[in-house]
């Protein structure tokens, strides 16, 4: 095992200027480094520590790097700085088994800008970043996804290409298109009869409350049945749903890829947008999306102009099993009987705290039997496209996914986030498996059109 007390590298030719520039993200969230004890609580938590059993791939041996960047020990260009942030999948394991508390995900991302600043961003990170930048991109980017999706060619393409390293983002990126298609639940029968009290009975006459939508990029361009089935499941629940023209990215992907000032630029432009005094709740339903979207008081800290309105905004950010589980929870459903597990999307139980609030979703569709997944609250590897460009780590990590999933039995696989439904999904994919990854809303949507809930 690799010992993280060696001593850092450090360029004496670099400027100290240009360092300073460099290391500024780091620097300026320095006291947020001086909780960590090195106590060692986080590293069986971590899924790159665990599988390469090298300190420097922990989180406590990344913040040792950190602090090494921040003092001058060593060069944010150096090839250890680089290598080690960029392997560590963001996955906030560490988080909830931190006595410390230290708040290891908004240092990454202040990492991942200093890494990126220095030079240590990939071709293809740069590229996608770049189309969810621009909305035209982003629309015209989607578009084509979706009819390639339309053909089948991307599943039977990705079945038949050579399984060699240097063929693994194409390979498994059509996978992960291929999994973003819609699982026929209507195949799972019998139907359960009709719901007898009319709809005028089952929406509130006083709303619970006022709520906008996160529409999303990846959810917009190719989940948009989920967005879709969201606002019914809230109406049908309770609340008013309103649509918020203007939108655009949630800067999650920039965020986590370093590209922080392409992120707060996307973060003012929702705050514009969403207008937040006009709501109760903004509504989420991507796990990645909704931590970006409660983040953005920390992200605009700084600025004097946005920060009072983004704290304010992000105070009202709520995932969808957040809402729907309020009071006495979500209604019951109609039968679905099918076998379910459950896969919890790192940014939603580890960013979030949200665990038992999406299975509540789940335990609402009477007859869907819900099987425990060993070990549901580790990665599934995917982490924006780290599935992709880590052939090697992240195809260990999402093995071990795919493998607990299929070793449970059963016909589907429920995840709330939309890079872990490409990811496992891609993954199942090319295991030959027949089972599919889906939004736990899917179901509970199924679930009340079979119930009855909605007009025909």
């Amino acid at each position: 095992m690799k010992n993280i007390m060696q001593s850092p590298e450090h360029d004496s030719s670099e400027n100290s200027l240009t360092l300073a520039s460099l290391t500024e993200a780091l620097r300026v969230q320095e006291d947020r480094l001086l909780p960590c004890v090195h106590c060692g609580f986080c590293l069986p938590a971590c899924p790159t520590y665990v599988r390469l059993g090298d300190e420097n791939d922990s989180p406590r041996g990344r913040l040792h790097l950190m602090k090494a960047v921040v003092e001058g020990r060593m060069s944010p260009k150096s090839k250890a700085f680089q290598t080690h942030i960029d392997r560590c999948l963001g996955c906030r394991a560490c988080e909830p088994v931190c006595p410390s508390g230290v708040e290891y995900g908004l240092l990454l991302e202040s990492a991942r800008e200093v890494a990126s600043k220095a030079g240590g961003v990939s071709s293809l990170s740069r590229a996608l970043m770049g189309i969810m930048t621009r909305q035209p991109w982003t629309n015209w980017f989607m578009g084509w996804a979706r009819i390639f999706r339309w053909t089948q060619l991307p599943k039977l393409i990705a079945r038949i290409i050579p399984k060699l390293q240097v063929l693994h983002p194409v390979r498994f990126g059509l996978a992960m298109l291929a999994a973003t298609s819609e699982t026929h639940l209507k195949s799972f029968t019998p139907k359960s009869s009709k719901n007898e009290k009319g709809e005028s009975d089952i929406i509130q006459v006083q709303p619970k409350g006022r709520v906008a939508l996160l529409e999303g990029c990846v959810q917009s361009g190719l989940f948009s049945r989920v967005n879709r089935a969201t606002e019914r499941l809230l109406q049908v629940n309770g609340y008013e749903v309103v649509t918020v023209t203007e939108q655009g990215c949630c800067g999650a992907l920039h965020a986590h890829g370093g590209a922080t000032d392409a992120a707060r630029k996307l973060a003012i432009a929702n705050l514009k947008a969403f207008d937040s005094d006009r709501f109760d709740y903004i509504a989420t339903n991507s796990a990645g999306c909704g931590l970006a979207l409660k983040e953005y008081g920390h992200l605009l800290e700084h600025d004097s102009k946005h920060s009072k309105t983004a704290y304010a905004f992000s105070g009202k950010v709520r995932d969808i099993s957040e809402l729907l589980t309020m009071s006495n929870g979500p209604k019951v459903g109609g039968s679905i009987p099918i076998r379910v597990t459950y896969d919890a999307a790192c940014h939603l139980c580890h960013g979030q705290g949200l665990l038992t609030e999406p299975k509540a979703l789940l335990k609402a569709i009477p007859n869907l039997e819900l099987i425990d997944l060993p070990g549901e609250e580790e990665c599934c590897g995917g982490a924006g496209i780290y599935g992709i460009t880590h052939g090697d780590l992240g195809v260990s990590i999402g093995e071990d996914k795919v493998n607990a999933i299929k070793n449970t039995g059963v016909d589907l696989v429920a995840t709330a986030n939309p890079g872990c439904i490409m990811q496992i999904g891609a993954g199942l994919i090319l295991a030959g498996s027949t089972i599919t990854a889906q939004h736990p809303i899917e179901l509970l949507d199924e679930s009340y059109r079979r119930a009855g809930y909605y007009a025909e």
